[in-house]
């Protein structure tokens, strides 16, 4: 006679408090408003509301990193650090991407008057 055997994995899982998902809700959403306000009520201009803007981007990676997903409660530090290099490089490839494709929209812009344009968007588009 074969006994069955149970195995019970243990995962050590490290929820939050709602006072840790308050906090963080809290922090995000001043982050968020200010990026707004920064916005909207043209505080800076150019090349300081980008850099406003980045930086605002960056404090919210951070506060979902370590009060959403849990990032500095990790049981093995190498899985933090391949979580937050990955963070990094989403939001580079995503940032400069958009940078990148703004820009070359502004060249091409720049570059034709606005029957030009209709007339490629045509050509383009098969009419």
């Amino acid at each position: 006679m074969s006994g069955n055997k149970t195995v019970v994995a243990r995962h050590d899982t490290h929820h939050g408090t709602v006072r840790s998902y308050t906090v963080g809700f809290v922090l995000s959403l001043i982050l968020t408003l200010a990026a707004y306000l920064l916005v909207v009520e043209e505080i800076w201009e150019g090349w300081a509301l980008v850099g406003g803007l980045a930086v605002l981007a960056v404090a919210q990676l951070l506060v979902q990193l370590v009060y959403f997903l849990h990032l500095g409660r990790e049981s093995k530090p190498r899985w933090n650090l391949m979580v937050l290099l990955f963070a990094v490089m989403v939001v580079a490839t995503v940032v400069f991407g958009s940078l990148w494709i703004m820009r070359n929209i502004e060249y091409n812009h720049e570059h034709m008057t606005p029957s030009q344009t209709d007339d490629f968007i045509k050509h383009d588009e098969g009419y």
